[in-house]
């Protein structure tokens, strides 16, 4: 399974361009599964300096990634290529809905 997990407001409390305070049970959970095989990708808006920081953090809880902002080796010979979409089994962002629940939200 390969997982996409956005950084500021889920990995962390939102306050950029600073890091909050951490989602302990997320960042337990995903290296979990990390261990059991699936992928992880950081997704995240933070670049150059900012993104770095946010790597570094992870790296100190024990959270590591198998790609960042890109897709994974594997997706790239799948498809021939990249796409400016990460392709995920699972995206895990503070900012999702899901299609039903949005669905039934403008349904009403």
């Amino acid at each position: 399974m390969i997982i996409a997990v956005d950084f500021d407001g889920t990995l962390c409390e939102s306050c950029f361009p600073e890091i909050g305070r951490p989602n302990i049970d997320l960042i337990r959970k995903l290296k979990n599964s990390r261990m059991q095989g699936d992928k992880l990708i950081l997704w995240t808006c933070r670049t150059h300096e900012d993104l770095a920081a946010a790597i570094a953090w992870c790296n100190g809880y024990g959270l590591y990634f198998d790609a960042i902002n890109e897709n994974l080796p594997e997706i790239l010979a799948l498809y021939g290529g990249d796409s400016r979409k990460i392709f995920a089994d699972i995206y895990i962002d503070d900012r999702c809905i899901a299609p039903w629940e949005y669905a039934l939200k403008e349904a009403k």
